[in-house]
C-alpha cells in the first residue's frame, strides 16, 4: 500500500530476526501531543494488511483521544504473529527497545493479543509503555472503564430518543460478553434493563448466566440481531455493522463497546434512515484509554472514572450537533474531534521559551 498517501505523520517498521520480532508502528497525528494506542499482536496474513490495520487503527486513536479531551494524538502498532505460540520475553523486550527509540512520539498500551503483563515486560526496556499491572502501579484492566463509558453513551443515547437517562425496563442485546460485555451487563442488570447476549465463546455466556440468572441468550449473533429489541450493542469484532444487519435490525439504538463497528462509511447513513440512533464507537469505548492516560499521572481510578463519566455529556454534544446539522452521529463526532486538533493543535505554533 502507499503509506505516504495516508497521511499518517510516521511509520516505523521494526525487524529484530533475533528474537522473531516483526512489527509496524504508526503515528496518525501528535497534534494534541504524544501519540497513544495500543499494540496489537496479531497473525496477519501479509506486511500489507499489517501496515494496513495500523494506520487505520492509529487514525482511529487520534479521534477518540481528541473527542475525549485528552492531550494525546494518535498512534498505533501492530506485532506480527500468533500471541498463543510467538510472544516470547525477548521479542517484547526487544519491541520495547523501537518503541524507546522513538523518543516519547509514541506510548503503547494494550490491545487484542497483549496483556498488562506483556506491557510490565515491554517497560523493562522503554518509559512509554502504559496499562500497566496494578502491582507495578498501573491502571490493570482497562476493560472496567471501557464497559462503564459504553454504559454513559448508552444512558446518553435513551435521554436522547426517550427522554430519560436510563435503560430501566428496556431490552438490550449484547453481541459479544468477553471483558467488556460482560462488564457492561453488569451496569445494565443494575440499571433495571432486560438483557439478552450471544458469544462465540459458551463459558462467556455461563460466566454471565452465573452471575445473573434472568439474561437470556440468543443462539448466535445473526439470531440476536433479529431478537426484539430497543438497544443493540456490538462488543466483540469490528465491521458488526453491515448491510445485512443494519437490513434486519429492529433496534432503535446502537451502541456498543467494539472498535470499528461500520463495516464502511454508508452504514452510518443507513442507520439514519432506519430510524436507529447510533453511538460512535470511539466516542463511547474510551473509557479504557481515559483509563490508560490517568496512569501516567499517578493512577487514581477514582479521577479516571469521573472523567469517563463525561462521556454522557460529550454524546449528548453529539447527538444534537447530527441533528442540527442533518448529518450522522458518525459525521458529526468526526467533526467535534477535528475541530479540537485543529484549534488546540495550533496552540503549538506559539513558541514558548526554552
Amino acid at each position: 500500500m502507499d503509506v505516504l498517501a495516508s497521511g499518517a505523520e510516521q511509520v516505523v517498521f521494526c525487524s529484530d530476526p533475533g528474537s522473531g520480532l516483526r512489527a509496524v508502528i504508526a503515528i496518525a497525528s501528535t497534534a494534541l501531543g504524544p501519540a497513544l494506542g495500543g499494540t496489537r499482536f496479531h497473525p496477519y496474513a501479509s506486511e500489507d494488511e499489517a501496515v494496513a490495520d495500523a494506520l487505520r487503527l492509529a487514525s482511529a486513536m487520534a479521534y477518540k483521544n481528541s473527542l475525549a479531551g485528552l492531550d494525546l494524538g494518535g498512534g498505533k502498532a501492530v506485532i506480527i504473529g500468533d500471541p498463543r505460540t510467538d510472544k516470547t520475553e525477548a521479542l517484547l523486550r526487544a519491541y520495547g527497545r523501537f518503541v524507546e527509540s522513538l523518543g516519547g512520539r509514541y506510548l503503547t498500551a494494550c490491545d487484542v493479543g497483549t496483556t498488562n503483563a506483556d506491557l510490565d515486560t515491554v517497560a523493562r526496556e522503554t518509559r512509554f509503555a502504559h496499562g500497566r499491572s496494578e502491582v507495578y502501579g498501573g491502571c490493570g484492566d482497562s476493560s472496567v472503564l471501557t464497559a462503564f463509558g459504553v454504559f454513559q453513551g448508552m444512558r446518553a443515547a435513551a435521554q436522547h430518543r426517550w427522554g430519560t437517562p436510563t435503560l430501566a425496563g428496556r431490552t438490550v442485546a449484547v453481541a459479544g460478553v468477553g471483558k467488556v460485555g460482560s462488564w457492561l451487563v453488569d451496569r445494565l442488570v443494575a440499571d433495571g434493563a432486560d438483557v439478552v447476549v450471544t458469544d462465540v465463546d459458551p463459558d462467556a455466556v455461563a460466566r454471565v448466566r452465573a452471575r445473573h440468572p434472568g439474561v437470556q441468550v440468543a443462539a448466535d449473533t445473526a439470531a440476536l440481531v433479529r431478537t426484539p429489541a430497543d438497544v443493540y450493542a456490538p462488543c466483540a469484532l469490528g465491521g458488526a455493522l453491515d448491510d445485512e444487519t443494519v437490513a434486519v435490525l429492529g433496534a432503535e439504538i446502537v451502541c456498543g463497546g467494539a472498535n470499528n463497528q461500520l463495516a464502511h462509511d454508508g452504514i452510518a447513513a443507513q442507520l439514519v434512515e432506519r430510524g436507529a440512533l447510533y453511538a460512535p464507537d470511539y466516542l463511547v469505548n474510551a473509557g479504557g484509554v481515559i483509563q490508560v492516560e490517568d496512569e501516567r499521572h499517578g493512577f487514581s481510578f477514582a479521577r479516571a472514572e469521573a472523567k469517563a463519566a463525561g462521556i454522557f455529556d460529550v454524546a449528548l454534544r453529539v447527538f444534537a450537533a447530527a441533528e442540527a446539522e442533518g448529518v450522522s452521529p458518525a459525521v458529526a463526532a468526526d467533526r467535534l474531534a477535528e475541530e479540537r486538533i485543529a484549534a488546540v493543535g495550533r496552540l503549538a505554533t506559539i513558541r514558548l521559551p526554552r
